[in-house]
């Protein structure tokens, strides 16, 4: 025999759970009791939100579930916005939070609150257990709902009195939910039509999304273009799906991204969508493409909804492409990729020319001398704000990108980045930040500090909420409102505050010897970064 809460923990264990990241209380401290004696190890954030965050780049990192814990009432309110973050961009969670005794459900008791009725429009899944005899089968579909289909968070609230109960534990083997079949291999007659598709195509272009990384499929795209020799662009999650080098590989599009990019699909007749669901900040007016529009994705449901679709597949990216490649054949497109390399070159050499102005650093330039220091393999995890953009538009590192786009969440980079040095000790990672999001989430430098999570965190500082003051400057004639971050505290004294490394650079080559400087450090390190207040992500 054994309780609730110890076979909560003994589920984790079967799960091949090694690290969960939590914030305790009174309604989940059986399970932490339990945890106790417990060989997981478990990392105190200091904030619900940071747990989630944390979870999600692990399991982005690790290709499994991340879990986060979470309390009643604040606890699980506080983890709901990294729950939604997760749901957005498909990244498979399971998040526990305890839960008022079930005698005391809907009474309004202390620290009281419906999270499964709150979570139901932002999880894959919820469960309310009445049962502890139901934690291990629970347990077991949780962990794969959450990996498998359109990946995404699953909520299990678990009341503290059903935590303390006996139950004989036997964990099943396997799991048969019914109605819930997710596909893997897309149907042979819609490949068939694609391959067909794309022999009639005089200007074809392949645009990637985050579902390319969800299924491991950066391999399988990058040698289908290859093969085929087809232009690719990506979505803002699907940035690093190909490398920034690869000859075929075009830019981000969307309303913040590059002019190649935008371009080839604006001229396309021939656009395959993998994993993307191509929202409004992708294509802003699907309507006027006038093309073949393919799209592939694991969810019937996001095929089509933002954009007329004339063949749809569902399926598994990685195995689609396999497929695809084996039936498709080469068109004459060598004049069509001539033409992108022209404005792909100009669109450099426009770059190439800005100049920063006087005592502070060019953002672009700040990225792409951050790329060409980080050794192979490493992890860029980039905030929201203006430094998303700059992030994402000149990313050319070796090594995954990572951020938070379909919600858009502040505060995000410096929890996930601690999530994904948890989950591969060995890979160097780096948070970007701007000075807003920075101060949504500098607490957790005490979990950096505390757990030992070497993590780099580079900091664009212009004392403003940048990417607010450029929609006044451009929609409300730049009448500046709420976006002064006047009040700031020192980041120099921050990081001596929590025993960390500091430098602050006004140009570039102060900060690329601050780097090297950090990156050669196996501690945590933060540098601070001038950018001037007018500059723009365009």
């Amino acid at each position: 025999m054994m309780t609730g809460a110890q076979a909560m923990v003994r589920c984790l264990e079967m799960e091949g759970v090694s690290v969960v990241f939590g914030y305790p209380g009174a309604a989940i401290a059986p399970f932490y009791d339990s945890l106790y004696d417990s060989s997981i190890r478990h990392i105190l954030t200091r904030t619900e939100q940071g747990a989630g965050h944390a979870a999600s780049g692990y399991a982005r990192i690790s290709g499994r579930p991340g879990v986060c814990v979470a309390t009643s009432g604040p606890g699980a309110t506080n983890l709901f916005t990294a729950i939604a973050t997760a749901y957005s961009d498909s990244i498979p969670l399971v998040a526990i939070t305890g839960q008022v005794a079930l005698n005391q459900l809907g009474r309004d008791v202390f620290q009281e609150v419906d999270t499964t009725g709150a979570v139901e429009p932002f999880t894959k899944h919820s469960y309310l257990v009445k049962s502890a005899a139901d934690l291990p089968r629970i347990f077991k579909e949780a962990f794969y709902i959450a990996s498998t289909g359109r990946k995404g968070p699953v909520l299990i609230d678990v009341p503290v009195d059903i935590q303390r109960q006996l139950i004989d534990f036997s964990y099943p083997e396997s799991v048969s939910i019914r109605g819930y079949k997710p596909p893997h291999a897309g149907h042979p007659l819609q490949i068939r039509k694609v391959a067909q598709a794309i022999q009639g195509a005089k200007r074809p272009v392949i645009c990637v999304g985050g579902g390319v990384f969800l299924s491991n499929a950066q391999q399988a795209i990058r040698s289908f273009a290859e093969q085929m020799e087809i232009p690719v662009v990506s979505t803002l999650m699907g940035v690093g799906a190909m490398p920034a080098n690869h000859p075929f590989y075009y830019g981000m599009l969307g309303m913040m991204g590059t002019t190649t990019g935008n371009t080839a699909v604006a001229r396309s007749d021939f656009l395959m969508l993998i994993g993307a669901r191509v929202g409004d900040r992708a294509i802003t007016s699907p309507d006027s493409l006038e093309a073949t529009v393919v799209h592939i994705d694991i969810d019937a449901a996001e095929i089509g909804k933002n954009m007329g679709t004339t063949i749809p597949l569902v399926g598994d990216a990685a195995d689609v492409l396999t497929h695809l490649g084996q039936l498709a054949t080469k068109g004459e497109w060598a004049d069509w990729t001539a033409e992108l390399d022209q404005i792909r070159e100009e669109e450099r050499a426009r770059n190439a020319q800005k100049q920063p102005k006087p005592g502070y650093i060019s953002p672009d330039a700040l990225v792409r001398m951050i790329c060409s220091k980080l050794p192979g393999n490493s992890v860029y995890v980039a905030d929201v704000g203006q430094n998303q953009i700059w992030s994402a538009r000149n990313f050319c590192a070796d090594g995954r990108f990572l951020t938070t786009g379909g919600m858009g969440t502040m505060g995000y980079s410096i929890p996930a980045a601690m999530g994904a040095k948890a989950a591969d000790p060995n890979r160097c990672v780096v948070a970007v930040c701007g000075d807003g999001a920075f101060q949504m989430s500098m607490n957790e430098l005490a979990t950096i500090r505390q757990h030992d999570i070497p993590v780099k965190i580079i900091l664009m500082s212009n004392g403003l909420l940048g990417m607010v003051y450029s929609i006044q400057r451009s929609q409300y004639n730049g009448r500046k409102m709420a976006v002064d971050l006047s009040g700031s505290p020192d980041f120099g004294k921050i990081a001596e505050a929590y025993g960390m490394e500091y430098a602050f650079a006004t140009d570039l080559k102060q900060a690329e010897q601050a780097l090297e400087r950090m990156l050669a450090s196996p501690e945590s390190c933060l540098l601070e970064c001038a950018i001037h207040p007018e500059e723009e992500t365009t």
